[in-house]
């Protein structure tokens, strides 16, 4: 062919290999598509769980009166079960963490109920009342205590704080029974005469009769 010009075939090879990219670049780029959609997957799993099991435990650090979730020490749920001594009716643990207090008053035969804000505790609570084999007479709920009304139970248990005892003490000298007892862990009513004090330190705990305390409100 003359004049100098590209001949047919050659720009015919040209055009087909401008218009089909390599096939190891498609490879590579899907590679890379594919491992960063996993990335994304992984971590956004991960902040879900993350927050799943920690909103329970931070949340209630934003409230007016926190109940931080300290367990029961052997000895204090001993001392508990001491003052339970002779008691009948049902019982009622309020903030009942993993549920030890809960659990040991059923093994003594109570018929007894915790109320915890904590979903993941609830559960495990029930989780080792099964394992115990008390599951029948230990019953656990979420809830917020100042959304409970005590008035149909004769014992109450309470791992307070002090922040949160007066405005407790008020809820219940209206809600109990005159045979009610409340049994205080770590830290006293602010006006209450207990009945009886055991145990020392991060151990003590208080009984106060629900008779005493109203008979004791009376008085001029």
């Amino acid at each position: 062919m003359e004049g100098g010009g590209t001949p047919p075939e050659t720009l015919k090879e040209e055009r087909q290999s401008g218009c089909v990219p390599p096939t190891s670049l498609e490879g590579n780029s899907l590679k890379k598509s594919n491992w960063g959609f996993l990335f994304t997957g992984i971590v956004g799993g991960t902040l879900v769980v993350v927050y799943a099991v920690a909103t329970p435990f931070i949340t209630p650090a934003f409230r007016r009166i926190c109940l931080p979730f300290v367990p029961a020490t052997a000895k204090q749920i001993e001392n508990v079960v001491k003052m339970l001594r002779c008691r009948r009716g049902p019982l009622v643990d309020v903030g009942s963490g993993d549920g030890r207090i809960v659990i040991a008053a059923a093994k003594e035969g109570f018929t007894a109920v915790g109320y915890e804000l904590n979903p993941w505790l609830v559960w495990y609570s029930r989780y080792c009342a099964r394992q115990e084999g008390v599951q029948a007479s230990a019953r656990f709920y979420i809830s917020d205590l100042w959304k409970v009304t005590f008035s149909q139970y004769s014992n109450v248990v309470v791992f307070g704080v002090p922040q949160m005892m007066l405005q407790l003490e008020k809820k219940l000298e209206l809600e109990l029974e005159d045979e009610a007892r409340v049994i205080a862990c770590r830290f006293p009513f602010p006006h209450w005469t207990p009945a009886q004090v055991t145990g020392e330190g991060i151990d003590t705990v208080w009984a106060y009769d629900a008779s005493s305390f109203r008979r004791s409100k009376k008085r001029p």
